[in-house]
């Protein structure tokens, strides 16, 4: 054991979390001052704009792992960030702040959120996603941006009126946000691996934990920071539209271009799949049932995801 390796896997850890938290902030900030300008409801942007900068990992690391061969990372990866950012993202937000949205925007993304986990598991049944039903998945996002778009037109008319030009400062602090959060995730999934390779920690731990929570990472600071900020529909919205995206964007891309259809592993449709429709399910339905976040939800989605990471580690 190198302590040189050790010090320098501690130091981009060090890096990497000042560069998220940092990255973080400016773009929880810039996010809701661009959706106040332009009379967009803030659960919208969470769900879009935001959502697409912080899936950037995850599709980085899938559609890397399908053109270097491991065609079952591909699924693996979209599907673990599922779990991790609703069973930490969106768990910490329900416990430690009061979450306000709109219940007609939530439920109907919320729905398509649920709609996509169902579609994978029956087109995953068989260890392979095909382009025929990729395509199907696609049509999937096409219609959760269509519906946000929808939404976004008549949330300009009825709930904020008219919109303020957006400035070119709010931009660049928007952007450099998000490639804060983006390589400072690079660094903690890269210092940490570092860290856990020279004490020993299996190679499946380090998948499991760091490399499912590293590429999720962005969500996860962003809904955090949303909703201690009271930026609650950010937050809310970024973990819905994330894992959207994973399950009906990246899949298919993954699928695309892989020859012979996306392969699934076994263990990735009897644990993982029904873990992420579990969490799914327990982040939308309670709040459709009761109008509204409860706390005892953290626990119930936090509680499902604790049990999913030692299922599988075991």
């Amino acid at each position: 054991m190198k302590k040189g390796d050790i010090l320098l896997g501690i130091i981009l850890f060090v890096i990497g979390f000042i560069l998220t938290v940092k990255g973080g902030n400016m773009f929880v900030d810039s996010a809701a001052e661009i959706a106040e300008k332009m009379g967009i409801p803030k659960f919208i942007v969470g769900a879009t704009v935001v959502s697409l900068a912080t899936t950037c990992p995850e599709l980085s690391v899938s559609v890397l792992a399908v053109l270097h061969g491991s065609k079952d990372m591909g699924i693996g990866n979209a599907i673990g960030s599922v779990s991790c950012n609703i069973g930490i993202g969106m768990a910490v937000g329900m416990l430690f702040s009061s979450i306000h949205i709109n219940m007609k925007d939530f439920f109907a993304k919320g729905m398509i959120m649920i709609a996509a986990a169902v579609m994978i598991i029956i087109f995953s049944a068989d260890l392979v996603v095909t382009n025929k039903e990729a395509v199907f998945l696609m049509a999937v996002v096409v219609i959760f941006f269509y519906v946000n778009i929808d939404s976004a037109k008549n949330g300009r008319k009825t709930v904020f009126g008219k919109s303020e030009k957006i400035s070119r400062g709010n931009i660049l602090y928007f952007v450099a946000g998000a490639a804060g959060i983006i390589i400072g995730a690079r660094f903690l999934v890269e210092g940490g691996q570092e860290i856990a390779h020279m004490l020993g920690i299996p190679e499946k731990i380090i998948g499991v934990t760091l490399i499912a929570i590293g590429t999720s990472i962005p969500e996860i600071t962003t809904a955090i920071i949303a909703a201690a900020k009271g930026e609650s529909g950010i937050s809310v919205g970024n973990i819905v539209g994330a894992n959207i995206i994973d399950m009906a964007l990246i899949i298919p891309v993954c699928t695309f271009i892989s020859d012979g259809g996306l392969l699934v592993e076994e263990s990735v449709l009897k644990s993982d799949v029904p873990a992420a429709l579990a969490l799914c399910v327990a982040s939308v339905i309670p709040v459709v049932l009761c109008g509204k976040f409860k706390k005892w939800q953290a626990f119930l989605v936090s509680g499902i995801y604790v049990g999913y990471i030692g299922a599988v580690l075991i």
